[in-house]
This record gives C-alpha cells, sequence and structure tokens, in this order.
C-alpha cells in the first residue's frame, strides 16, 4: 500500500482535474453543441488529453531533473513554498487571465489551450507530492538521479493524464447527452476554490514531509 500510494494519488488528482470545467470538458461540450455533433466532442478529447499532458509532463520532468541537484528536503520545501505561492496568485489573479479560444478552434488549437491552462492552473505542480517518493523508490540509494527522473515523469504523466482523460470524457458526454451548458447556472460549483484548496494542501504536504 506505502508503494501504491502516490499512484493513488496521481489518479485522484487526475479525476479531480477532469471534473473541473476549465481542464476541458465544458469547451468540448460547447464545441459539440455549437457543431450539432456528438462526434466533436469525443474528437475534442484527443487534443484536450495531449495538451495537458504535455503541460504536466514538462513541469514533471523539470521538477524532477532539478531534484537531482538539490537536497531533498530543501528541494521538497521549495516546491511546497512554490504551490503554495501558485494557490495565492490563482486566487487573486487567476480570474483575470482566461485562456480564450473561438467556437471555430481547430484540433490543434484545442490542444494548445488544454496546455495552456493547464499550466495556468498549476496542474503540474500539483502533481509534485507523488513525483518526489515514485522517483526516490526507483533509485537503490533512494535519490533522485537523471536516470530515473524522466521515466518517472512520463509514467506519472501518463497515468495522470488518463485518469484526467476518463473523466472528462464521461463528463463531456452525460452533459451533451442529458442536459445542456444552462444547467451550470442552475448547479454550479465553485471550481476555482476547490482548485485553491488543493494547490494549498499539496503545498502543505510537502513541507511538512
Amino acid at each position: 500500500m506505502a508503494e501504491a500510494w502516490p499512484w493513488l494519488v496521481l489518479i485522484g488528482l487526475g479525476a479531480l482535474h477532469g471534473l473541473n470545467p476549465a481542464m476541458g470538458w465544458l469547451f468540448a461540450v460547447a464545441l459539440g453543441l455549437h457543431r450539432a455533433s456528438m462526434s466533436v466532442v469525443v474528437q475534442s478529447l484527443v487534443p484536450i488529453a495531449l495538451g495537458h499532458a504535455a503541460s504536466v509532463f514538462a513541469v514533471a520532468a523539470a521538477v524532477a531533473m532539478a531534484g537531482t541537484v538539490i537536497d531533498g528536503r530543501g528541494f521538497r520545501f521549495a516546491a511546497g513554498l512554490l504551490l503554495i505561492g501558485w494557490a495565492a496568485y490563482h486566487a487573486v489573479y487567476g480570474h483575470r487571465h482566461r485562456v480564450r479560444f473561438g467556437m471555430q478552434v481547430g484540433l490543434f488549437g484545442l490542444g494548445v489551450w488544454s496546455a495552456l491552462m493547464a499550466a495556468g492552473h498549476g496542474a503540474g505542480l500539483m502533481i509534485v507530492p507523488a513525483l518526489i517518493p515514485l522517483c526516490l523508490a526507483t533509485s537503490p540509494a533512494h535519490l533522485i538521479t537523471a536516470d530515473t527522473a524522466l521515466p518517472v515523469a512520463v509514467a506519472a504523466a501518463s497515468v495522470h493524464t488518463t485518469a484526467m482523460l476518463i473523466v472528462t470524457g464521461v463528463i463531456a458526454m452525460l452533459v451533451y447527452t442529458w442536459a445542456d451548458l444552462a444547467f451550470l447556472r442552475r448547479a454550479w460549483l465553485n471550481v476555482d476554490l476547490v482548485w485553491t484548496v488543493a494547490l494549498v494542501l499539496s503545498g502543505g504536504l510537502l513541507l511538512t514531509s
């Protein structure tokens, strides 16, 4: 169980990211309704997932490689402060920097939009608490090394994005089939608040571990 918990955290965070409409399902539904096609909803999921994966992997790889040259405890402390700082920035300024794409965007543009949204929300930073123990567990000396950092980052981003894609796809197809965007006005969850709290909790976990 001790070895499985980082993977479970990655899956859970992927599900959380998939639940967040800003990560893609809202845009997929909007495109599908605009073009009156379920196939457009399904096709939209591919660039959304690829863009999210690229953003998460870029951050995960950078963080993992940084861990090869920074003391373990100092590295966790710095990562924790970065997460909490990002949460503060997101809470104060996040709503002012929305990424806007029109309904005529192509699949490539949708992938770019997804990557920018993931980066802007700090999606890659949130997996750091799970990434660090995975990197340490793959090294016999329990140190983050260049040989293990990148493969672990690839695996972590893949597992995380798969969970995100499943949740995003299920929600997008359910909303497109049985509801419409108007229902969001009646049953809206403050996802920005949930996201900010999750960032703070992730940072606090790194600071106290």
